[in-house]
């Protein structure tokens, strides 16, 4: 339970470019919150805070925290809620251990992320580190479905001002690949819980030998429960095929996976991946390779590094690297690939990057060229395929006509989380997985071989009764198309459809929706935002998730700047700052000239939509003027070109911020609702003008060399702060 102490709004600390932006942005919010009477608080849910809460008997009493998800996901349960939520690490191995490394370097007394756990201590160890990898934040404060919108400004100031996009032509070589059988689509199992039940899953060797993987999972009756496997020798055989298919059609090879979200079942696959690339390497020089630390699921970075002393080793790798198809380039300056990292190419970002450059990929030349997507799983790759085919034949969308796609997203308590489940497994032998109920009923049974990768999923009645509820909603308010994306032909959408349909007749709606599989609703909203007009897309969450970002890159040409509003079942409001990810690249390039291009506009938009929401759930009239004069402020940011620019000498996060605390000043001074509070704001704003030039050329002169914050992962707030607010007078005015 929340008490009578906690603040009126709780404003995430985060990772990366979003907190660095942060230490700017907040001192503004508290400054003008407190005027209206409003409290903003912080809780940490970086992945450096969320380390450290995990260990406290490791730590002195000073450097402990608190476990803030924790305190969050008890928040977000109750109706006066009002969390602002930025984009945090999802994180794969490689930035866990980088974390930690950063952490026993500053003196926390922290032990390693055990690759092999052998003793006791190591197991708790890696328990408690696995938690805290992927998508741990999300589930726990998504207690609420998703209603995600480009602002009204924001999409007038795209369609004013259309970004660049790049030509398609109907002979691109692009091609989207899937496997389509013996994958996670192909093998579900979907079932509906007429009663309350409690499960386990029991793997079944083929000499009898019962290994329970888990027990003790609880159900409420209505719940739809999904389970699937994905073949390992069919991924190879298909990985196998591609790369040299691939070769043959002289175009780049690239996957395409979500490492973060799906933290236990895309690490894996990515690493079939690494394999498959280097297969006669593997062949050859496997036990030495094993020997040497490497894991092919922590991507060909690592893998290089294990091996920079082993010559031969080196060599084998140049040899095969040299009868492969050229590769996708996270950054070719710097030679990392597409399978460098499993966090570096994320599927929801990585495709509609290329789908906006008209099917260009970046390759090792530093040229353009058309790309194969490997998408291994075939359960939304279609989105993807027919996205692409659609350019091919229609050429680019023009962001200066387009409609809009707006989402509502199937999401509240952990709806969908596959992959990022605890209830995913590598298979460690052949033989047959079931997931038994308490009353001996075998719910799911699926014959595996070992290696495979086995999961199961659930999403619970009073979500998707919600869910169908807000699109209602959300349809009335926009009078448009709206479409329920899901296929009747897969066992999953198959159950939720049962759902659905009743409800939409029971409201006297049914003929105001329509249900279509994901390929046929691709096509049908491309066509109706090429005609200008607006579509619901009403989703599952992982569909939420890449949606959410395809629509947005190539109508905005950035997902950061949606208005990501989740309405929480118990009545409170989660209202996060886009689906932008955390910019690791816009951290490097202040660490080496003190520039930070992070656009705020997500925060601008929530932070309007968080006041009110508080104005109107507390009665305080006030903070609604405060939301309203957000609005204004954000409309003026845009209207004058006040965003970031890519480039150090030019003006920055923080110039756009003394820019949007301006316009909300002026906009608070001018408006007649509330006297006070434009008597308050009116010497504030009088002095910002008055300032302007100063604060600007103060902000200006702080950029061109290289900006310590004290930490990567974990900042010094010190260092971080004078990195981040170098105007003195504009700390003089703001305090």
């Amino acid at each position: 339970m929340a008490d009578q102490n906690t603040p009126d709004i709780i404003y995430t600390k985060v990772d990366e470019a979003p907190e660095l932006a942060s230490a700017s942005l907040l001192p503004i919010i508290r400054k003008f919150a407190a005027a209206a009477g409003v409290s903003v608080g912080t809780r940490d849910i970086s992945l450096a805070g969320r380390i450290i809460a995990a260990f406290p008997e490791k730590l002195t009493e000073a450097q402990r925290q608190t476990d803030d998800l924790a305190v969050l996901g008890e928040l977000v349960k109750q109706p006066q809620a009002n969390v602002i939520k930025l984009p945090n690490i999802s994180a794969s191995v490689p930035q866990l251990v980088a974390a930690i490394r950063e952490l026993q370097g500053q003196g926390y007394d922290l032990p390693d992320y055990p690759e092999d756990p052998q003793t006791d201590a190591e197991k708790d160890a890696r328990k408690r580190y696995d938690a805290i990898k992927g998508s741990a934040v999300n589930p726990v404060l998504r207690e609420g479905n998703s209603d995600r919108r480009a602002a009204a400004p924001v999409k007038k100031y795209a369609q004013n001002n259309p970004h660049r996009m790049g030509d398609w032509s109907k002979d691109s070589k692009t091609r989207v690949a899937t496997m389509g059988a013996n994958d996670f689509r192909s093998n579900e199992k979907s079932a509906t819980l007429d009663k309350d039940a409690t499960a386990k899953i029991v793997h079944v060797g083929a000499d009898g030998t019962e290994t329970v993987l888990k027990d003790g999972v609880s159900y409420p009756a209505g719940t739809v429960v999904d389970a699937t496997y994905m073949s390992a020798s069919a991924l190879d055989a298909f990985l196998a095929a591609e790369i040299e298919k691939t070769k043959a059609e002289g175009t780049l090879f690239s996957i395409h996976l979500k490492a973060t979200m799906m933290k236990v079942s895309d690490p894996i696959i990515f690493g079939h991946a690494v394999k498959a690339w280097l297969q006669p390497v593997f062949d050859t020089y496997g036990d030495q390779m094993k020997a040497a630390g490497v894991d092919p699921n922590s991507g060909l970075g690592d893998l290089l590094e294990r091996v920079k002393d082993m010559p031969e080793v080196l060599k084998a790798i140049e040899e095969v690297r040299d009868q492969r198809p050229p590769m996708y380039m996270v950054n070719s300056d710097k030679g990392i690939t597409n399978l460098h990292v499993p966090s570096d190419v994320i599927i929801d970002a990585s495709m509609p990057a290329l789908i906006r450059g008209g099917g260009k990929g970046w390759g090792p030349d530093n040229k353009e060229h058309d790309t194969a997507c490997i998408i291994p799983d075939s359960s939304y790759a279609a989105v993807y395929d027919e996205t692409i085919e659609y350019f091919k034949e229609t050429g680019k969308l023009d962001p200066a006509t387009a409609g809009t796609v707006q989402n509502v997203g199937l999401m509240a308590q952990k709806a969908e989380e596959y992959g990022s489940h605890p209830t995913t497994f590598e298979i460690p032998a052949d033989g047959t997985v079931k997931m038994i109920l308490d009353d001996g009923t075998v719910l799911h049974e699926h014959s595996v071989e070992a290696g495979d990768i086995w999961r199961s999923a659930s999403t619970r009645k009073a979500p998707i009764e919600d869910w169908v509820q807000l699109a209602i909603d959300r349809q009335k308010a926009e009078g448009c198309e709206a479409i329920f994306w899901l296929d009747e032909t897969r066992a999953h959408d198959a159950e939720l459809i049962k759902f659905v349909k009743p409800i939409l007749e029971a409201k006297g709606v049914a003929d105001t929706f329509k249900i279509m599989a994901p390929r046929e609703a691709t096509r049908a909203s491309f066509e109706t935002i090429r005609a200008g007009k607006t579509s619901i897309a009403i989703t599952g969450n992982v569909l939420r998730d890449y949606l959410t970002d395809l629509f947005p890159i190539l109508e905005l040409a950035t997902s950061a700047k949606m208005l990501s509003i989740v309405k929480l079942m118990q009545g409170g409001g989660l209202f996060e700052t886009g689906a932008g990810g955390s910019a690791p690249k816009h951290v490097q390039q202040l660490q080496e000239e003190n520039h930070l291009r992070w656009d705020s506009l997500g925060e601008f938009c929530a932070l309007g939509e968080s006041l009110k929401f508080l104005g109107e759930m507390k009665d305080n009239n006030k903070a609604r003027v405060l939301g309203l004069a957000v609005e204004t402020a954000t409309q003026g940011v845009l209207d004058n070109n006040r965003s970031p620019d890519r480039k150090a000498g030019q003006p920055d996060n923080r110039d756009s911020h003394f820019w949007f605390a301006l316009y909300w000043a002026q906009a608070l001074a001018a408006q007649t609702e509330d006297a006070e509070l434009a008597s308050h704001f009116s010497p504030i704003a009088q002095a910002l003008e008055e300032k302007a030039d100063a604060i600007t050329g103060e902000m200006l002169a702080a950029q061109g060399q290289p900006a310590d914050t004290g930490g990567y992962y974990h900042t010094d707030p010190e260092k971080t702060a004078k990195v981040m607010r170098p105007s003195a007078t504009f700390n003089e005015i703001i305090g």
